[in-house]
């Protein structure tokens, strides 16, 4: 009998190691071949004659520059043929990162990157030389740094006393986990305008659950948000869910989104030739009649700055678009509108022009198969929060968090005040967070979600505070003495709050056809990429977004038969699935 057992389990063993050997042999196989069709797609590059052909990315930020470093890198496309057009002054969109020790630094707002779901993200920038680290990519640098400081929240939430509270636990009752269990399985498409309240108004007891608040801080959603987008979210990062009370998957990049992402790639579209156009709005499209979807000319408006008595400030102008030209226009910015206060100025109560949404809406017009940014703009009251960000001589408010928190800058991340009228929360990077900041210098970011509540302490709504009321706030919160807020406040160089009238409006709810696709039916030369347009399975307010999209609009223009990254099926993995249950269960 145990001979017998003995050959069986000698059996297994050895059809076990087959198996492993012919899944080796399989996966050198698809590698093989996969390397083949890159070779075939590169010398079919290589001899492409694009003549005299232009490509015109409309808006500065991640994805149209994301476009144009596919462009030039997979499609051997001449750099001096393709000009980006931005409005603005700097490039970057919502990837910023600005200001000076003297003046205080400012972050709009704050881009988390992850290593597991930023597919295309990882992949571009492995291409992309980093700035500060001869021989290195960008991707290495990041990856490198994040992984010698390590994400690990000891304070996620805090509640009115003060108190850090336990969150280990989910804090779901039976009602909780069969609601998001229904979510998880329900088709997306019967979700047309719902919201997470919609989805959730039998069981009210959700949005009290350690679970919400850690879920809605991290990726700013609100009770009104899409329950569209919230299923996306919790089907693309349910790995996250059960680790989401440290945020231990949070990938940190060495200095700002600005100084470390968007500087190389701009420099690297320099080196190759791209033209850039700042100060410049598309402020229309024509497109041409007849079937299909081609744009024909673009409507341009120069900023030439202060003017003498008499000239213009504006040069109005028109370009023209030959066949073969191609034109990739980005569809929305979440900080369209954004406006800047300071230590003792609040920001002005008035409205800015969405530029971006507004030619979105113009194109949108003229053709059906361009979506509805209506759903999307049209409610600032719901899409707006603020943010702020302190800039302080030395590291006494700094030492001040990390003796409350435990974590040294840099190894924690959100910490929330969860009882807070304004659902305050901050984050401390690893010093320095700019390429200019000196060492005596310190800085720290923290946003507000209910920005039109009277403050617990600053007895007004957060949306008409300045920086140092909004720092008074948050001090107060941490329950330090008025003796050493005075102190502290000695030390402060500059809070700047920021108000970004739409940064939410890619949650909001919407139905299925809202989103225009990348390439839209019937297009001959014409794209969207950003976060407003649909990308099946994919999350929005991600850079891995941004630059999906741009890959998805220059390999579908220039017929390219290179593979995309796809969205990795975390939600199907029985390890993950397992682990959220678990947490689930707690």
């Amino acid at each position: 009998m145990k001979r017998k057992a003995g050959k069986i389990l000698t059996a297994a063993a050895a059809a076990a190691a087959a198996g492993v050997v012919l899944k080796r042999m399989r996966d050198q196989q698809k590698q093989q071949e996969a390397s083949r069709i890159r070779s075939i797609e590169e010398a079919v590059m290589n001899n492409r004659d694009y003549g005299d052909r232009q490509a015109y990315l409309i808006g500065g930020g991640l994805a149209s520059m994301a476009a144009a470093a596919y462009l030039v890198r997979d499609c051997k496309f001449p750099g001096s043929h393709i000009t980006i057009y931005e409005g603005l002054g700097v490039l970057g969109g919502s990837n910023d990162g600005s200001g000076d020790s003297r003046n205080g630094f400012v972050c709009r707002g704050g881009r988390m990157l992850n290593e597991e779901t930023y597919e295309n993200f990882w992949e571009l920038f492995s291409s992309i030389p980093s700035l500060t680290n001869p021989g290195r990519s960008v991707t290495e640098e990041i990856l490198n740094f994040d992984h010698a400081h390590p994400t690990h929240a000891k304070a996620r939430l805090v509640n009115r006393d003060g108190t850090i509270l336990d969150v280990s636990s989910m804090g779901f009752d039976n009602q909780d986990r069969l609601a998001l269990l229904k979510l998880l399985l329900t088709d997306e498409k019967r979700l047309d305008n719902l919201t997470i309240q919609d989805w959730f108004k039998e069981t009210p007891h959700f949005f009290t659950t350690n679970f919400w608040y850690m879920w809605q801080t991290t990726f700013a959603f609100q009770k009104w948000s899409s329950a569209f987008e919230f299923r996306r979210y919790l089907n693309r990062m349910i790995f996250e869910f059960s680790r989401i009370e440290t945020l231990e998957g949070v990938t940190r990049t060495p200095l700002n989104q600005y100084d470390s992402v968007i500087r190389p790639l701009e420099e690297y579209l320099r080196q190759a030739g791209v033209r850039f156009e700042k100060n410049c709005q598309v402020t229309d499209l024509d497109f041409a009649p007849g079937p299909g979807l081609t744009v024909k000319a673009l409507y341009l408006k120069r900023d030439n700055g202060e003017q003498a008595e008499g000239e213009a400030r504006y040069i109005h102008d028109i370009r023209e678009l030959k066949e073969g030209d191609i034109c990739i226009m980005t569809g929305g910015s979440m900080t369209d509108g954004a406006m800047l206060g300071d230590f003792d100025a609040a920001i002005p109560r008035k409205e800015e022009p969405f530029i971006s949404a507004k030619l979105w809406s113009k194109a949108a017009a003229k053709h059906s198969e361009l979506g509805n940014p209506e759903s999307f703009f049209s409610k600032p009251h719901e899409t707006a929060w603020m943010s702020f960000t302190v800039t302080c001589r030395g590291d006494q408010l700094l030492k001040a968090i990390e003796n409350f928190t435990g974590n040294i800058p840099g190894s924690g991340a959100l910490m929330t005040f969860k009882d807070s009228a304004w659902l305050l929360s901050s984050v401390v990077a690893a010093q320095p967070h700019f390429a200019n900041q000196p060492q005596e210098v310190t800085c720290f970011w923290g946003y507000g979600l209910y920005i039109q509540a009277d403050g617990d302490y600053v007895k007004k709504p957060m949306r008409d505070c300045t920086g140092q009321e909004i720092l008074l706030e948050y001090l107060h919160h941490l329950h330090i003495s008025e003796e050493e807020i005075a102190q502290l406040m000695e030390t402060v160089i500059n809070v700047i709050p920021c108000y970004m009238p739409v940064v939410n409006a890619q949650f909001e709810p919407r139905r299925y056809t809202d989103r225009p696709r990348v390439v839209p039916a019937g297009s001959k030369n014409f794209a969207l990429v950003g976060q407003f347009v649909e990308i099946p399975k994919d999350m929005v307010f991600t850079e891995e977004y941004s630059v999906r999209s741009a890959r998805m609009a220059v390999y579908t223009l220039m017929g390219v038969n290179t593979p995309i990254c796809p969205v990795t099926p975390y939600n199907r993995r029985l390890k993950v699935i397992l682990r959220a249950l678990k947490k689930a269960m707690t």
